[in-house]
Protein backbone atom coordinates (compact mmCIF):
# COMPACT_ATOMS: atom_id res chain seq x y z
CA UNK A 1 0.00 0.00 0.00
CA UNK A 2 1.25 3.54 -1.00
CA UNK A 3 1.32 6.52 1.69
CA UNK A 4 -0.73 8.20 -0.53
CA UNK A 5 -3.75 5.01 -0.72
CA UNK A 6 -3.29 4.74 3.20
CA UNK A 7 -4.04 8.79 4.01
CA UNK A 8 -5.53 10.36 1.59
CA UNK A 9 -9.16 8.72 2.78
CA UNK A 10 -8.01 9.88 5.85
CA UNK A 11 -7.76 13.48 5.56
CA UNK A 12 -10.32 13.26 3.32
CA UNK A 13 -12.48 12.24 6.76
CA UNK A 14 -10.77 14.93 8.18
CA UNK A 15 -11.74 17.44 5.97
CA UNK A 16 -15.27 16.19 6.09
CA UNK A 17 -15.67 16.07 9.72
CA UNK A 18 -14.10 20.02 10.42
CA UNK A 19 -11.27 18.70 11.78
CA UNK A 20 -8.54 19.82 8.85
CA UNK A 21 -5.68 22.04 9.86
CA UNK A 22 -3.84 24.45 8.29
CA UNK A 23 -1.02 26.14 9.43
CA UNK A 24 -1.27 30.32 9.59
CA UNK A 25 1.32 32.08 8.11
CA UNK A 26 2.99 34.80 10.28
CA UNK A 27 4.37 37.95 8.44
CA UNK A 28 5.22 40.60 11.22
CA UNK A 29 6.62 40.29 15.00
CA UNK A 30 4.61 38.53 17.40
CA UNK A 31 2.38 40.85 19.40
CA UNK A 32 -0.64 42.23 19.63
CA UNK A 33 -1.26 43.75 16.21
CA UNK A 34 -0.04 41.42 12.99
CA UNK A 35 -0.23 40.52 9.86
CA UNK A 36 -1.18 36.97 9.72
CA UNK A 37 -2.21 34.94 6.04
CA UNK A 38 -1.67 38.35 4.66
CA UNK A 39 -4.40 39.55 7.19
CA UNK A 40 -4.05 42.70 9.20
CA UNK A 41 -5.50 41.66 12.62
CA UNK A 42 -5.85 41.99 16.45
CA UNK A 43 -3.68 38.45 17.70
CA UNK A 44 -6.22 37.10 20.48
CA UNK A 45 -4.56 33.45 20.21
CA UNK A 46 -1.07 34.09 21.41
CA UNK A 47 0.51 32.70 24.21
CA UNK A 48 2.71 35.50 24.87
CA UNK A 49 0.75 36.31 28.04
CA UNK A 50 2.95 39.41 29.28
CA UNK A 51 3.67 40.95 25.86
CA UNK A 52 7.11 39.89 25.90
CA UNK A 53 7.88 38.44 22.61
CA UNK A 54 8.48 41.16 20.92
CA UNK A 55 10.18 43.40 23.74
CA UNK A 56 12.41 45.69 23.00
CA UNK A 57 14.98 44.81 25.68
CA UNK A 58 15.20 41.29 24.55
CA UNK A 59 15.69 42.13 21.58
CA UNK A 60 18.71 44.88 22.68
CA UNK A 61 20.15 42.00 24.67
CA UNK A 62 21.00 39.72 22.00
CA UNK A 63 22.10 42.71 19.88
CA UNK A 64 24.51 43.40 22.51
CA UNK A 65 25.50 39.76 23.13
CA UNK A 66 25.93 39.84 18.63
CA UNK A 67 29.09 42.23 18.97
CA UNK A 68 31.07 39.31 21.44
CA UNK A 69 32.86 36.75 19.69
CA UNK A 70 32.65 34.52 22.66
CA UNK A 71 28.68 33.56 22.24
CA UNK A 72 27.50 31.66 19.17
CA UNK A 73 24.64 31.46 17.79
CA UNK A 74 24.29 27.56 17.90
CA UNK A 75 25.39 25.34 20.50
CA UNK A 76 26.92 22.98 18.19
CA UNK A 77 26.46 19.67 20.62
CA UNK A 78 24.65 18.28 23.43
CA UNK A 79 24.60 19.52 27.04
CA UNK A 80 26.75 16.90 27.88
CA UNK A 81 29.22 17.31 24.69
CA UNK A 82 29.93 20.52 24.16
CA UNK A 83 26.93 22.14 23.96
CA UNK A 84 26.22 23.22 27.73
CA UNK A 85 27.07 27.13 27.27
CA UNK A 86 27.62 29.69 30.61
CA UNK A 87 24.21 31.10 29.61
CA UNK A 88 22.38 27.68 30.13
CA UNK A 89 24.13 27.09 33.32
CA UNK A 90 23.40 30.74 34.51
CA UNK A 91 19.96 30.29 32.83
CA UNK A 92 19.45 27.00 34.90
CA UNK A 93 20.76 28.85 38.46
CA UNK A 94 18.42 32.16 37.74
CA UNK A 95 15.38 29.61 37.44
CA UNK A 96 16.02 27.91 40.39
CA UNK A 97 16.96 30.64 42.51
CA UNK A 98 13.23 32.13 41.39
CA UNK A 99 11.69 28.75 42.54
CA UNK A 100 13.05 28.61 45.42
CA UNK A 101 14.04 24.75 44.37
CA UNK A 102 17.44 23.44 44.75
CA UNK A 103 18.14 22.98 41.16
CA UNK A 104 16.30 23.40 37.42
CA UNK A 105 17.57 21.86 33.80
CA UNK A 106 16.92 23.31 30.20
CA UNK A 107 14.74 21.37 27.81
CA UNK A 108 14.39 22.68 23.97
CA UNK A 109 10.27 22.05 24.66
CA UNK A 110 8.07 21.24 26.93
CA UNK A 111 6.91 18.35 25.46
CA UNK A 112 10.50 16.77 25.67
CA UNK A 113 10.11 17.52 29.28
CA UNK A 114 7.17 15.94 29.52
CA UNK A 115 8.41 12.53 28.24
CA UNK A 116 12.12 12.89 30.14
CA UNK A 117 10.58 13.05 33.13
CA UNK A 118 7.74 10.79 33.05
CA UNK A 119 10.36 7.97 31.45
CA UNK A 120 13.32 8.24 33.94
CA UNK A 121 11.14 8.48 37.33
CA UNK A 122 8.67 5.78 36.25
CA UNK A 123 9.58 1.86 36.49
CA UNK A 124 7.31 -1.34 35.42
CA UNK A 125 4.72 -1.52 38.10
CA UNK A 126 4.54 2.23 39.18
CA UNK A 127 1.36 4.02 38.58
CA UNK A 128 0.56 7.00 37.21
CA UNK A 129 -2.68 9.15 37.79
CA UNK A 130 -3.28 11.60 35.12
CA UNK A 131 -6.07 14.20 35.16
CA UNK A 132 -8.25 13.51 32.04
CA UNK A 133 -7.96 16.58 30.61
CA UNK A 134 -3.86 17.27 30.77
CA UNK A 135 -1.94 18.62 28.11
CA UNK A 136 -0.80 15.58 25.32
CA UNK A 137 2.71 15.87 26.35
CA UNK A 138 1.99 14.71 29.79
CA UNK A 139 -0.24 11.79 28.32
CA UNK A 140 2.23 10.91 25.82
CA UNK A 141 5.25 11.08 28.43
CA UNK A 142 2.85 8.45 30.58
CA UNK A 143 2.14 6.15 27.98
CA UNK A 144 6.19 6.42 26.60
CA UNK A 145 7.14 5.46 30.25
CA UNK A 146 7.27 1.88 32.08
CA UNK A 147 4.52 3.00 34.50
CA UNK A 148 0.47 2.12 34.41
CA UNK A 149 -1.63 5.39 33.24
CA UNK A 150 -4.53 5.50 34.71
CA UNK A 151 -6.96 9.16 34.48
CA UNK A 152 -9.05 10.68 36.38
CA UNK A 153 -11.79 12.68 36.22
CA UNK A 154 -11.13 16.56 35.85
CA UNK A 155 -10.58 18.09 38.88
CA UNK A 156 -12.06 14.92 40.71
CA UNK A 157 -10.71 15.26 44.15
CA UNK A 158 -12.45 12.08 45.07
CA UNK A 159 -12.09 10.08 42.23
CA UNK A 160 -8.47 10.78 42.14
CA UNK A 161 -8.25 9.22 45.82
CA UNK A 162 -10.15 6.73 44.78
CA UNK A 163 -7.44 5.55 42.64
CA UNK A 164 -4.59 6.26 44.73
CA UNK A 165 -6.07 4.26 47.61
CA UNK A 166 -6.52 0.99 44.80
CA UNK A 167 -2.51 1.24 44.63
CA UNK A 168 -0.52 -1.44 46.57
CA UNK A 169 2.41 -2.35 44.81
CA UNK A 170 4.58 0.06 42.82
CA UNK A 171 5.67 4.00 43.09
CA UNK A 172 2.31 6.07 42.65
CA UNK A 173 3.06 9.57 40.40
CA UNK A 174 0.00 12.37 40.42
CA UNK A 175 0.22 14.44 36.99
CA UNK A 176 -1.51 17.15 36.30
CA UNK A 177 -1.75 20.74 34.73
CA UNK A 178 -1.03 23.59 36.72
CA UNK A 179 -3.53 25.84 34.52
CA UNK A 180 -5.33 23.76 32.03
CA UNK A 181 -4.28 24.75 28.53
CA UNK A 182 -7.80 24.85 26.66
CA UNK A 183 -10.32 25.23 29.68
CA UNK A 184 -8.05 28.13 31.50
CA UNK A 185 -8.96 26.41 35.26
CA UNK A 186 -6.31 26.21 37.54
CA UNK A 187 -5.87 22.50 39.45
CA UNK A 188 -6.25 22.39 43.25
CA UNK A 189 -2.62 22.13 43.88
CA UNK A 190 -3.06 22.03 47.87
CA UNK A 191 -5.60 19.60 47.70
CA UNK A 192 -3.83 16.96 45.33
CA UNK A 193 -0.54 17.68 47.24
CA UNK A 194 -2.18 16.50 50.40
CA UNK A 195 -3.26 13.06 48.60
CA UNK A 196 -0.18 12.51 47.36
CA UNK A 197 1.35 13.11 50.46
CA UNK A 198 -0.67 11.31 52.53
CA UNK A 199 -0.02 8.21 50.24
CA UNK A 200 3.65 8.89 49.66
CA UNK A 201 3.09 9.40 45.66
CA UNK A 202 4.92 11.93 43.73
CA UNK A 203 3.65 14.91 42.42
CA UNK A 204 4.56 16.33 38.75
CA UNK A 205 3.21 19.63 37.81
CA UNK A 206 3.62 21.39 34.58
CA UNK A 207 2.69 24.83 34.84
CA UNK A 208 3.28 25.99 31.43
CA UNK A 209 0.39 28.32 31.56
CA UNK A 210 0.86 29.39 35.41
CA UNK A 211 4.37 30.65 35.27
CA UNK A 212 5.17 34.45 34.69
CA UNK A 213 1.15 34.97 34.57
CA UNK A 214 0.11 33.71 38.12
CA UNK A 215 1.84 34.57 41.76
CA UNK A 216 4.34 36.50 43.04
CA UNK A 217 6.99 37.62 40.54
CA UNK A 218 5.21 35.34 38.23
CA UNK A 219 6.20 32.26 40.07
CA UNK A 220 3.03 30.02 38.55
CA UNK A 221 0.26 27.98 39.95
CA UNK A 222 1.86 27.16 43.72
CA UNK A 223 2.86 30.15 44.29
CA UNK A 224 -0.71 31.53 43.67
CA UNK A 225 -2.71 29.25 45.50
CA UNK A 226 -0.39 29.38 48.54
CA UNK A 227 0.93 26.30 48.58
CA UNK A 228 5.07 25.06 48.88
CA UNK A 229 6.30 22.40 46.59
CA UNK A 230 8.17 19.81 48.62
CA UNK A 231 11.01 17.59 47.95
CA UNK A 232 8.60 14.85 45.36
CA UNK A 233 7.33 17.59 43.43
CA UNK A 234 8.72 17.91 39.76
CA UNK A 235 7.53 21.41 37.90
CA UNK A 236 7.68 22.21 34.67
CA UNK A 237 7.87 25.09 32.35
CA UNK A 238 7.89 26.14 29.17
CA UNK A 239 9.70 29.58 28.17
CA UNK A 240 7.75 29.82 25.02
CA UNK A 241 4.48 31.81 26.84
CA UNK A 242 4.75 33.99 29.33
CA UNK A 243 8.46 34.01 28.65
CA UNK A 244 8.50 35.23 25.28
CA UNK A 245 10.89 33.12 23.76
CA UNK A 246 11.05 29.16 23.49
CA UNK A 247 12.15 26.02 25.21
CA UNK A 248 11.82 24.32 28.80
CA UNK A 249 12.97 23.25 31.93
CA UNK A 250 12.52 20.96 35.02
CA UNK A 251 12.73 22.31 38.73
CA UNK A 252 13.20 20.43 41.63
CA UNK A 253 15.44 18.53 43.97
CA UNK A 254 18.83 17.84 43.32
CA UNK A 255 18.59 14.26 43.06
CA UNK A 256 15.65 14.91 40.42
CA UNK A 257 17.84 16.66 37.92
CA UNK A 258 20.89 15.03 38.56
CA UNK A 259 18.93 11.52 37.49
CA UNK A 260 17.34 13.42 34.88
CA UNK A 261 21.28 14.43 33.24
CA UNK A 262 22.36 11.10 33.79
CA UNK A 263 19.07 8.81 32.00
CA UNK A 264 16.44 11.15 29.93
CA UNK A 265 17.01 10.38 26.66
CA UNK A 266 15.30 13.36 25.52
CA UNK A 267 17.65 15.54 27.34
CA UNK A 268 21.25 13.56 26.25
CA UNK A 269 20.77 12.76 22.93
CA UNK A 270 19.27 16.33 21.73
CA UNK A 271 21.66 19.83 20.70
CA UNK A 272 21.51 21.95 23.05
CA UNK A 273 18.86 25.41 22.78
CA UNK A 274 20.97 28.49 21.15
CA UNK A 275 23.06 30.03 23.64
CA UNK A 276 21.37 33.20 22.07
CA UNK A 277 18.06 32.24 23.51
CA UNK A 278 19.45 31.45 26.69
CA UNK A 279 20.49 34.80 27.05
CA UNK A 280 17.23 36.41 26.10
CA UNK A 281 15.42 33.91 28.14
CA UNK A 282 17.80 35.42 31.35
CA UNK A 283 16.28 38.86 30.00
CA UNK A 284 12.98 37.47 30.03
CA UNK A 285 13.15 36.14 33.67
CA UNK A 286 13.74 39.98 34.71
CA UNK A 287 11.00 41.17 32.84
CA UNK A 288 8.62 38.42 34.18
CA UNK A 289 9.96 38.99 38.15
CA UNK A 290 9.08 42.74 37.80
CA UNK A 291 6.24 42.26 35.78
CA UNK A 292 3.92 43.19 38.66
CA UNK A 293 2.29 45.86 36.66
CA UNK A 294 1.95 43.50 33.32
CA UNK A 295 -0.21 41.03 35.36
CA UNK A 296 -2.16 43.07 37.61
CA UNK A 297 -3.33 44.82 33.80
CA UNK A 298 -3.76 41.41 32.23
CA UNK A 299 -5.87 40.29 35.13
CA UNK A 300 -8.26 43.81 34.57
CA UNK A 301 -8.53 42.45 30.97
CA UNK A 302 -9.35 39.15 32.02
CA UNK A 303 -12.47 40.61 34.48
CA UNK A 304 -13.10 43.22 31.18
CA UNK A 305 -13.76 40.38 29.03
CA UNK A 306 -15.64 37.80 30.89
CA UNK A 307 -17.96 40.68 31.98
CA UNK A 308 -18.75 41.75 28.70
CA UNK A 309 -18.85 38.39 27.30
CA UNK A 310 -21.24 37.47 29.67
CA UNK A 311 -23.41 40.69 29.10
CA UNK A 312 -23.54 39.00 25.09
CA UNK A 313 -24.81 35.48 26.46
CA UNK A 314 -21.64 33.80 25.93
CA UNK A 315 -21.25 29.96 27.22
CA UNK A 316 -17.64 30.51 29.14
CA UNK A 317 -15.51 28.11 31.34
CA UNK A 318 -15.00 28.89 34.87
CA UNK A 319 -11.83 30.80 34.20
CA UNK A 320 -9.89 33.34 35.65
CA UNK A 321 -6.32 32.96 33.58
CA UNK A 322 -6.01 34.59 30.62
CA UNK A 323 -7.45 31.61 28.68
CA UNK A 324 -11.28 32.33 28.26
CA UNK A 325 -12.69 29.67 26.31
CA UNK A 326 -16.39 29.99 24.38
CA UNK A 327 -17.74 27.15 24.15
CA UNK A 328 -19.63 26.88 21.07
CA UNK A 329 -19.73 22.53 20.75
CA UNK A 330 -19.89 22.23 16.80
CA UNK A 331 -16.44 22.32 14.95
CA UNK A 332 -18.59 23.25 11.97
CA UNK A 333 -19.95 26.62 14.24
CA UNK A 334 -16.49 26.92 15.22
CA UNK A 335 -14.88 27.60 12.17
CA UNK A 336 -17.55 29.86 10.82
CA UNK A 337 -17.11 32.19 13.90
CA UNK A 338 -13.54 31.96 13.77
CA UNK A 339 -13.73 32.96 10.04
CA UNK A 340 -15.92 35.67 10.98
CA UNK A 341 -13.12 37.15 13.39
CA UNK A 342 -10.93 37.39 10.76
CA UNK A 343 -12.86 39.34 7.88
CA UNK A 344 -13.67 41.76 11.47
CA UNK A 345 -9.75 41.74 12.05
CA UNK A 346 -9.67 39.27 15.10
CA UNK A 347 -7.47 36.13 15.09
CA UNK A 348 -9.22 33.85 16.85
CA UNK A 349 -8.73 29.88 16.78
CA UNK A 350 -11.06 27.86 16.67
CA UNK A 351 -10.63 24.55 18.93
CA UNK A 352 -12.08 21.27 17.95
CA UNK A 353 -11.33 17.54 18.34
CA UNK A 354 -9.07 15.63 19.44
CA UNK A 355 -7.51 18.84 20.81
CA UNK A 356 -10.90 19.16 22.96
CA UNK A 357 -13.37 16.32 23.68
CA UNK A 358 -15.97 15.64 20.91
CA UNK A 359 -19.23 18.06 21.20
CA UNK A 360 -16.57 20.75 23.18
CA UNK A 361 -15.73 23.16 19.90
CA UNK A 362 -14.85 26.24 21.09
CA UNK A 363 -13.14 29.47 20.11
CA UNK A 364 -9.75 30.01 22.62
CA UNK A 365 -9.46 33.98 23.21
CA UNK A 366 -6.27 34.35 25.09
CA UNK A 367 -5.68 37.73 26.41
CA UNK A 368 -2.59 39.32 26.73
CA UNK A 369 -1.20 42.10 28.92
CA UNK A 370 -0.32 43.62 25.28
CA UNK A 371 -3.61 44.16 24.44
CA UNK A 372 -5.39 47.35 24.98
CA UNK A 373 -9.00 47.74 26.16
CA UNK A 374 -9.80 49.47 22.84
CA UNK A 375 -8.68 46.32 21.30
CA UNK A 376 -10.62 43.60 23.67
CA UNK A 377 -14.11 45.96 23.77
CA UNK A 378 -13.96 46.00 19.26
CA UNK A 379 -13.63 42.11 19.97
CA UNK A 380 -16.74 41.93 22.54
CA UNK A 381 -18.29 44.16 19.42
CA UNK A 382 -17.86 41.91 17.22
CA UNK A 383 -18.44 38.56 19.01
CA UNK A 384 -21.35 40.32 20.14
CA UNK A 385 -22.70 40.91 16.28
CA UNK A 386 -21.35 37.27 15.06
CA UNK A 387 -23.62 35.87 18.12
CA UNK A 388 -26.52 37.55 16.73
CA UNK A 389 -25.67 36.02 13.07
CA UNK A 390 -24.97 32.86 13.87
CA UNK A 391 -26.32 31.63 17.39
CA UNK A 392 -25.40 28.41 18.86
Amino acid sequence: MSIQARFEPLLRQRRQAHLYRQRPLSLSAQQAQMQINGLPVVNFSSNDYLGLANHPQIKQSLIDALQHDDLSYGSGAAHLVTGHSIQHHLLEDELADWLGVERALLFSTGYMANLAVQQVLMQPGDTILADKLNHASLIDGALNSDATLKRYPHLDMSALNRRLQKIHTGQALIATDGVFSMDGDIAPLAEIQKLAQNEQAWLLVDDAHGFGMLGEQGRGSFDFLGVQPDADTILVGTLGKAFGTSGAFVAGSQILIESLIQFARPYIYTTAMSPLNALATRTALKLVQSGDAERTRLQQHIQHFRQGAQQIGLTLWESNTAIQPILLGDSELAIQWSEALKQKGFWVTAIRPPTVPSGQARLRVTLSAGHSQQQIDALLQALHTIHNLHPR
